[in-house]
């Protein structure tokens, strides 16, 4: 019989897991598969999540109070809603998964995690790229594992007007999301923009470096021409109103951000971090700088910039990657072809 139900544990706020999360339930349902969800109170995407199961709200993680009760508590609603599989998402999840019972028990990765300590009732770990399933071996991790890789959607949205922020039609536009975290490389970016005359730069995102990064672009004298626009639930929206797309991080495992950017048509200035390193290829679909080499990314900047016919083969390239390796379908595929594994293994 087919996987019929999936109760997925995603504990996570705002970033590029929970978008995929919300990506890869909304595909499930479509599959005509039922779900449950055990989420954090208060996050921003959760009314994603009206019509596709029942959702269960709460501090389920131990920083909080009352964390051990209310881990009963979804316990308990776990075993009245038997499912087929139960998916995790990040690692701390592993801790709440079943200790025993039919369904299959899934962590998915698309980060790195610090210990395996909590994954003793795992069956099988999922990473998004191979260098994620690479440090769980390093920890120690015997246990199956498999990597399935993430799908970007076309969100239907058009692209924000220009003038909405502010910002000269004729100006050539560089756009990059993300939280605002030293990882993420944006003070390279911002350097880098501040080499290159007449860029204009958006940038789409929160978090505890955004006084640092304001004070940079300050100190650059890049103020007129940088438009800080805070979180947005629909990134491809400004996207789509670029010309250039950048991912300057110092570490990204994958890199959702990557596969949005290929999806919104922008051609893609990407660093050499593990996950779009295997993602993409230099020249075909990206153009590949060193991790924070100002100078490069500012070179790959004024390239772009320069040369209509370089942006169009880019973005033909991404959307080629996309298609062959990171569609949805493939994707949804993969993971129910996983699940069917795992328990006729169980046998």
């Amino acid at each position: 019989m087919p996987i019929q139900r999936i109760f997925h544990m995603q504990l996570g706020t705002d970033g590029g897991t929970e978008r995929f999360f919300l990506r890869l339930t909304k595909a499930f349902h479509a599959r005509g598969i039922e779900q449950q969800f055990a989420v954090r109170p208060g996050t921003s995407w959760r009314g994603a999540l009206d019509g596709m199961g029942r959702v269960h709200e709460g501090h389920y993680l131990r920083r909080w109070p009352n964390w051990w009760l209310r881990t009963q508590l979804l316990r308990r609603e776990m075993r009245r809603w038997p499912a087929d599989v139960v998916m995790g998402w990040r690692a701390p999840t592993a801790r709440l998964m079943p200790s025993s019972g039919p369904a299959v028990r899934i962590v998915r990765l698309g980060d790195y995690p610090h210990h395996l300590g909590h994954f003793g009732h795992v069956d099988c770990i999922v990473g998004n790229a191979p260098n994620v399933l690479s440090h769980c071996e390093n920890l120690g991790w015997t246990g199956r594992r498999e990597i399935i890789s993430n799908f970007a959607t076309e969100s239907g949205s058009e692209a924000v007007p220009r003038s909405a922020l502010d910002t000269p039609e004729d100006a050539t536009l560089v756009f990059a999301p993300g939280r605002f975290v030293s990882t993420k490389g944006f003070d390279t970016l911002v350097r880098a923009v501040a080499r290159t005359p007449d860029l204009w730069l958006w940038l789409a995102g929160d978090g505890p470096d955004r006084a640092d990064l304001e004070a940079l672009v300050d100190g650059l004298g890049l103020r007129a021409r940088t438009r800080f626009i805070g979180w947005v639930s629909d990134p491809s929206a400004y996207a789509k109103a670029a010309d250039i797309y950048c991912v300057p991080s110092r570490k990204e495992p994958l890199g959702n951000v990557l596969l949005e950017g290929w999806m919104a048509g922008v051609p893609v200035i990407s660093t050499r971090t593990e996950g779009p390193s295997w993602a993409a290829t230099d020249r075909e679909n990206a153009l590949m700088v060193d991790i924070d080499d100002v100078a490069g990314f500012a070179g790959a900047l004024g390239e772009l910039a320069a040369s209509p016919a370089l942006r169009a083969a880019l973005v033909e390239g991404g959307h080629r990657r996309l298609s062959e390796r990171f569609s949805e379908a493939r994707v949804v595929d993969q993971y129910l072809d996983l699940f069917e594994r795992l328990r006729s293994g169980r046998g």
